[in-house]
């Protein structure tokens, strides 16, 4: 059973405070990343949020279990170029917000694994 409101989801709420976390640790990369790397970042890291957002409005859960997915998938997406921005020496450590996007990912498959096993 669906909450009433997506506000009211965990997930939501933790994937929601991502977002000013992988803002800030992007604000100190070089700034001809600005529309490369940064960018994508914090592109993927709104979409975390807006899309568990989105999908919670769709009218079934098979849809809000598609929104779902693209959130993990925008998990993934920053996980790598987390990865891969501390391979290029853009941040020493992202070990924070590595564990955060695991927290979030683990609750996004609960939730997918829920909704599916109640439709």
């Amino acid at each position: 059973m669906r909450k009433s409101n997506f506000r009211d989801l965990h997930v939501w709420e933790k994937s929601k405070k991502l977002c000013p976390l992988l803002y800030q640790l992007t604000s100190s990369f070089p700034n001809d990343e600005k529309f490369g790397v940064v960018s994508q970042i914090r592109r993927a890291a709104i979409s975390v949020s807006i899309n568990i957002a989105e999908g919670h409005g769709r009218s079934s859960d098979a849809d809000f279990v598609r929104f779902l997915y693209i959130s993990l998938g925008s998990v993934r997406e920053i996980e790598a170029l987390l990865e891969v921005s501390l391979e290029l020496g853009f941040v020493n450590d992202c070990k924070v917000p590595l564990e955060q996007l695991e927290e979030v990912a683990k609750m996004l498959t609960g939730l997918i694994r829920t909704l599916k096993a109640d439709g």
